[in-house]
């Protein structure tokens, strides 16, 4: 029975009952369009990629191989697989409906979307990437450490320019990505080529395998919150990867074809309505056209996010053990500093200003993600739940808002004093690992339990799923009992 709260359907509209529809409006039935090939579909899984680089991939897990060496590369290979498995059950629901998980799980029960605004947020507002990227900027042209806060300033307004002024944003942002990952590839090629030697890749298939009994002992040597930051962001990391769903909509991938995109209020077409989804009859063409779509996006998601992002976890962490070593005493964001000048003792004074120039772009390219993300994420929460019949705040003009608001915010975090970037990253990464327990067992709800059989969530997927509710429950409550033991 249909909420009385909510807009009513249309009466030329068949209600989809298999999707709840106590919390918002109900969803109606529509075919799903024909499955695009693969050069049309990517673009999701390379935006996800980008902000996975500058996080876990450049920062965190070469840090990690600094302290431990290489004993720990299961992990960030078991994180990152785990990864792939989410992503694809978020974008299953998407593909299905058009709406975002996190709409999907405000149908589950009404206080997702506000909790949801809040794991977004937190742990995201931390402006740990452009700082990271300033900071990488002032290395490579021998700038002054005071210069990374005007720089990162400005970064973040630049950034919010851009978005702002994009007549379709997503068009915009994939575009930019497209061009910041590529450069991203070449210098990983040249890793591969010219900068590592046969010891360093001996060293790794040792983490793969002689190596494996050290693996309590490495971890033993981190910080809790390092570590759980660190399995977080092999990959993406918290409600980042949530973000694929929004990605996946405005792409125009599944019934995401049938839904609204978010445009410039000043460039763009505006739409005042909410991206309340559409369902499909699991007749023989819809679901002929189901099995395309869901091939396509598994072939994308895998191959892009991670193939390419676990290559480049191995090639930075293998960099870092070769050029820094193990033992290392540099803090926080100082062992990039100490990586870069030992490129250009052992190799060539043109190599550091070029592994910086790479981590300006890479943390560059994660910020960008970032600020699109946790605004596509609230604008979308914010005009689904309460402002669906709002002529004055359509999706696109809250979007614009938040960006401008996160710019605020990240502006005056940082002229407050809290500048450094590996402290700002450990503390978004340590948030976001709970809060992928909490998505893990939603997925599970959502794609199992409302979604038909036929396309839901089963097999060797649902273990993979229920193996990330344990994974990331079981570091979370380490978390949480080793931080209040310090209190006691």
């Amino acid at each position: 029975m249909v909420d009385s709260a909510v807009s009513p359907t249309p009466s030329n509209s068949q209600v989809a009952e298999e999707i709840r529809s106590r919390n918002l409006p109900p969803t109606t039935y529509r075919d799903l369009p024909e499955p695009l090939p693969m050069k049309k579909v990517i673009g999701p899984s390379v935006l996800l990629l980008a902000g996975s680089i500058g996080s876990g991939e450049f920062v965190l897990w070469p840090y990690i191989s600094t302290q431990t060496g290489l004993a720990l590369v299961w992990l960030a290979t078991i994180g990152i697989l785990t990864q792939y498995f989410l992503n694809m059950e978020i974008t299953r629901y998407t593909l299905a409906t058009g709406e975002t998980a996190v709409t999907g799980f405000t149908r589950l029960w009404k206080p997702w979307s506000w909790l949801f605004i809040i794991m977004a947020v937190v742990p995201w507002m931390w402006p740990g990437w452009a700082t990271g990227s300033s900071t990488a900027l002032t290395y490579a042209f021998g700038l002054s450490g005071d210069a990374v806060i005007p720089i990162t300033i400005a970064s973040l307004v630049l950034i919010g320019i851009i978005l702002t002024v994009s007549p379709v944003v997503y068009r915009t942002v994939e575009k930019i990505q497209f061009f910041l990952v590529a450069l991203i590839v070449i210098f990983m090629i040249y890793i591969v080529v010219g900068l590592l030697n046969g010891e360093t890749w001996g060293a790794l298939v040792a983490g793969f395998t002689t190596e494996v009994p050290k693996i309590p002992e490495a971890i033993g040597k981190l910080p809790i919150a390092l570590l759980l930051g660190a399995i977080a962001f092999a990959g993406a990391g918290g409600v980042m990867n949530l973000a694929q769903s929004n990605w996946v909509r405005d792409k125009g991938l599944g019934m995401g074809a049938h839904l609204p995109k978010i445009v410039s209020p000043i460039t763009g077409q505006e739409t005042t309505d909410a991206a309340i989804g559409y369902f499909f009859r699991q007749d023989e063409a819809n679901m002929r056209r189901w099995r395309g779509w869901w091939k396509v996006a598994d072939r994308e998601q895998f191959i892009t996010f991670f193939v390419l992002g676990l290559f480049a976890i191995m090639l930075f962490m293998m960099l870092a053990y070769l050029y820094v070593g193990v033992g290392s005493t540099a803090q926080n964001f100082d062992f990039v500093r100490l990586l870069g000048e030992n490129l250009n003792e052992r190799v060539g004074p043109w190599v550091g200003p070029a592994f910086w120039f790479t981590g300006v772009v890479v943390l560059l390219s994660t910020n960008l993600t970032v600020l699109d993300m946790i605004s596509r994420i609230v604008a979308d929460i914010a005009k689904t739940n309460w402002l669906r019949d709002s002529q004055t705040w359509t999706e696109s003009r809250l979007y614009f808002l938040i960006v401008w608001l996160m710019v605020a915010f990240g502006s005056i975090i940082l002229l407050s004093g809290v500048s450094q970037p590996l402290l700002l990253l450990v503390i978004a990464s340590a948030l976001n690992g709970l809060v992928m327990f909490v998505y893990s067992v939603l997925l599970i709800q959502l794609n199992r339990c409302m979604l038909p059989r036929a396309i839901g969530l089963g097999g060797v997927r649902f273990a993979a799923i229920l193996w990330a509710v344990l994974f990331y429950g079981g570091f979370s409550i380490y978390l949480l009992i080793a931080q209040f033991g310090k209190l006691f």
